[in-house]
């Protein structure tokens, strides 16, 4: 099964569009694990297991793991979700880019070490970078196109005046991972909610392709404007929540909490599709 297929599966199963993103913060853990980072994959475990019936996806950030040299509870933790959630996709939060075998091994890292169903890139070094995760069939790729932080302005909202009709740098990865790039279908593009009018852009550029959308919640983005922006029938939309689903409760109760915020969070996206 490729990764769109399982996309869709538990988009089908869950009644979802959710992605609930795995940003593990010790200082923010609550009572009784705070400030201990051996106890990432118990936190990250415990929010897996009371939102797995609610979500379409899992986001796991592989930085606030690898910061605490947590790379073995990452790996407990995707051998977990395997276990409990086996329809739920797993997109690796990566951002990587870089070319030739140095790609080679982030891919393999991320699908053989890992076993993610997709991984996120930026696609800056361009097509020799993208290349080798396409490699692994049914895996999937998103690529960063137009991005949730104020800074994504100086350089993918320049325009190309190499290119036919001037495009801003956005718009036109967006009709790579629409076109040229995408050939055995395993691309997507990674767009912030906090730009519902770009996401709109994006979806005219690349009417088919899945759009990650994180920024939803903590960050401002609005559930609402970002399914009206990006979802249509047949093209999948994965809208990302981390911090406000994580860390819901600073009590004993915070899986609870995570998974009537998730709950209310699905809700909210799947009633903005009308």
């Amino acid at each position: 099964m490729t990764f769109l297929d399982m996309l869709r599966a538990a988009e089908r199963q869950n009644r979802s569009m959710l992605c609930v993103g795995l940003d593990p913060e010790p200082t923010r853990f609550p009572a009784g694990m705070k400030g201990d980072a051996h106890k990432i994959y118990d936190f990250c475990a415990a929010i897996v297991d009371a939102t797995a019936d609610l979500v379409s996806s899992f986001k796991p950030q592989i930085a606030y793991f690898a910061a605490h040299r947590a790379e073995g509870q990452l790996e407990r933790l995707m051998a977990h979700m395997r276990r409990v959630a086996p329809q739920v996709p797993i997109i690796l939060d990566a951002k990587r880019g870089d070319i030739g075998s140095t790609a080679e091994q982030y891919a393999r890292e991320a699908f053989e070490r890992y076993g993610a169903d997709a991984v996120t890139l930026s696609p800056f070094m361009g097509w020799d970078s993208v290349a080798p995760y396409l490699q692994y069939e049914g895996k999937g790729a998103f690529l960063l196109c137009r991005t949730s932080n104020p800074g994504g302005d100086d350089l993918q909202n320049q325009r190309l005046a190499s290119v036919a009709g001037q495009p801003r740098l956005y718009e036109h990865v967006a009709a790579l991972a629409q076109g040229p790039w995408n050939t055995n279908g395993q691309l997507g593009l990674v767009v912030g909610a906090t730009y519902p009018a770009e996401i709109e852009r994006v979806r005219e550029i690349a009417p088919t392709v899945p759009l990650l959308i994180p920024g939803v919640g903590a960050q401002g983005g609005d559930a609402v404007a970002t399914v009206k922006a990006g979802w249509r029938e047949g093209a999948s939309i994965i809208v990302n929540s981390s911090r406000a689903v994580l860390y819901a409760s600073s009590q004993e109760d915070f899986a609870q909490a995570a998974r009537q915020v998730a709950m209310a969070t699905r809700d909210t996206l799947q009633a903005a599709k009308g």
